[in-house]
């Protein structure tokens, strides 16, 4: 029980880390991207996408016991990653930067 609590709460700081990395950046730090270098470095990001993983294959490694937590835990590590990957995507594509949009993808 204490690792889906970690995850959650891993999903939580991520997520918290993304919004303000995002909404922290200035036109001044950030000058839009050339054509040579298009891709900007996402340390936060980069370092949020690799903990998640982890975190995933640690689930897929734990016993199946669980009541349901840990499978629910898998799926909202996988739409934290799949966020997390999207959010990176949006940054690298997008001149303005300035705004964190929320999305409810799942939501209908």
């Amino acid at each position: 029980m204490k690792v889906i609590f970690r995850i959650l709460a891993l999903t939580l700081v991520l997520g918290a880390i993304s919004m303000t990395t995002a909404t922290a950046k200035t036109s001044a730090s950030n000058p839009t991207p050339t054509a040579t270098a298009a891709v900007e470095e996402q340390p936060h990001m980069e370092a949020a996408l690799k903990s998640l993983r982890e975190a995933r294959e640690h689930l897929q490694q734990a016993e199946a016991d669980k009541g349901g937590h840990r499978a629910a835990a898998i799926k909202a590590t996988d739409e934290a990653i799949k966020h997390t990957e999207m959010g990176m995507k949006f940054d690298n594509t997008h001149k303005d930067k300035d705004h964190d949009h929320d999305h409810d993808h799942d939501k209908k």
